[in-house]
């Protein structure tokens, strides 16, 4: 947003701040909040160029919340008599109930949402009072504070969508206690592990994110308020008051220069939200390599599930794609927001109206993404039968040859060299790891005796895995419990976050 014309620099007395009517007239009718100074007004095409209603209308909830805040500041400053704040609010009130019925939208010749809504609040509260609302802040710090908001308010609503898909992986989980399947390393079969394991393998990651998302929350909470164009204001107002009156916990920014020119917190959420479209695209890339007919390990539910205007008998994951698609997006929109911050000097730079497309377009986007999402993955129907017969295959149980040599007092070198033998062996002979017989086992080393037949089984290859955070059954239902513990808290924490306009 461009910076105002700041009051600041032209303090007017307690119960006069309204600039003379005519001013403020002036600036109602041309939609803008500017142009004591020019003798003409902007070009068409200037006009065009700098007009933002068409992205920046949504934070209006946020801009009358921060209205009405600033008009308590300036009544408990003497600005505003404890009457005239009364009429601010009933108008605010009025405007907001005009916006919500349809009745007031942005005009073609309001240049932001600002200057919309000051022309709104004109035609409600009339000129004089209208006019004295813009006493003791700037553009430049409403903005900085109403995408706070804004990011605040989102935040909750995507950590619930995020909560909601874990508890839906977790279920999975649940639901297939015992399941193996082959685990891969470059894609490769590498060593049995439970279905379970493997799911919740894709929940922490997601849990981690709705820990950035708390930690960005105490970052987020501080509030720009009051910092004006850049030096902060004269008239003697409260920024601890707004700040409070918003719900922003963190208090004001320290510094006017950085509270107005910095949007790290803004480039802090679209990483968290990338972040999040990258651990949804992983799983999307599973997804749909699983449910080809040569894996065989899930059915899509029809529901979530497209077909193919040509192709009868197609049933395509174009949920699971859009996921690794979208991810994409999301980060291209954090790359776009990062080069645009880059090299911009202290303090505000008009640059920073296109701070908020790429972050708007990427909640918006994850917003609809994440419950498609959830649905997709409670309705999968995996077939265990398949990941089983699938498990051992690809001589996935040298490792547990090589470990039972070890403890028989082998040294590890030995024993990888002895397995990777046998190995060589089954491959020649066209066997499985289970199938020689002890002749053919005692010719591929004297140390391969029958007893090696008993970790040579894909149960007992996840059975012995049991140490923390390993395949093993009772491991598995401690991941369980641990994730359901932790997403509680987080979930409790995140949700009640300060931030919603009052």
């Amino acid at each position: 947003m461009p910076e105002s014309t700041d009051p600041e620099a032209n303090p007017q007395p307690p119960g006069d701040i309204s600039g003379g009517a005519s001013s403020t007239s002036r600036a109602g009718e041309a939609g803008a909040l500017w142009g004591g100074r020019f003798s003409s007004g902007p070009s068409p095409e200037l006009q065009a160029l700098s007009k933002s209603t068409q992205f920046d209308w949504q934070l209006w909830p946020y801009d009358i919340a921060g209205s009405r805040a600033h008009a308590t500041a300036l009544t408990s400053a003497g600005y505003l008599t404890d009457v005239e704040l009364g009429q601010m609010l009933e108008a605010l009130d009025r405007l907001a109930a005009s916006i919500e019925a349809g009745a007031f939208s942005a005009a073609e010749s309001d240049e932001d949402v600002h200057s919309a809504l000051e022309r709104g609040l004109i035609i409600e509260a009339g000129a004089e009072l209208g006019g004295k609302l813009r006493a003791g802040r700037s553009r430049n710090d409403q903005i900085a504070t109403l995408i706070r908001l804004y990011l605040l308010d989102h935040s909750r609503l995507i950590a619930h969508l995020v909560v909601q898909l874990i508890d839906a992986i977790a279920s999975q989980a649940s639901a297939h206690p015992d399941a193996p399947m082959p685990g891969r390393t470059h894609l490769q079969h590498a060593q049995p592990v439970l279905l379970s394991h493997h799911l919740l393998a894709h929940a922490w990651p997601l849990v981690r994110d709705l820990e950035r998302l708390r930690d960005w929350t105490s970052r987020a909470s501080a509030s720009p308020y009051g910092a004006g164009a850049l030096a902060g204001s004269s008239l003697g107002l409260d920024p601890a008051l707004v700040a409070r009156e918003l719900g922003l916990a963190g208090g004001p920014m320290p510094n006017s220069i950085d509270a107005t020119a910095s949007r790290d917190v803004v480039a802090e959420f679209a990483f968290i939200e990338s972040l999040i479209g990258i651990n949804l695209s992983r799983f999307a890339e599973e997804i749909i390599v699983w449910a080809t007919r040569e894996f065989g390990f899930v059915k899509l539910h029809d529901g979530y599930s497209t077909g193919s205007s040509i192709m009868p008998q197609k049933k395509n994951p174009d949920i699971a794609e859009l996921a690794r698609g979208k991810s994409g997006r999301l980060i291209g929109n954090l790359m776009g927001l990062l080069a645009t911050l880059k090299g911009l000097p202290l303090a505000y730079n008009r640059d920073l109206q296109e701070d908020k497309e790429p972050v708007f377009d990427s909640t918006t986007q994850l917003e609809v993404l994440l419950p498609a999402f959830t649905g997709m993955v409670a309705s999968l129907t995996f077939n265990t039968e398949r990941l089983a017969e699938l498990a051992p295959q690809g001589f996935s149980l040298a490792t547990d040859v090589a470990e039972w040599l070890v403890k028989q007092g082998v040294a590890f070198r030995d024993a990888h060299e002895i397995s990777g033998d046998l190995v060589r062996f089954c491959e020649e002979h066209g066997l499985e790891l289970h199938e020689p017989t002890d002749e053919q086992l005692l010719s591929v080393s004297p140390l391969l005796t029958p007893d090696v037949r008993t970790v040579v089984t894909v149960t007992g290859s996840i059975a012995s895995r049991d140490g923390i955070g390993g395949t093993a059954g009772v491991r598995v239902d401690d991941q369980l419990a641990s994730l359901t513990q932790q997403v509680r808290l987080l979930q409790n924490s995140l949700l009640t976050h300060p931030g919603e306009p009052s």
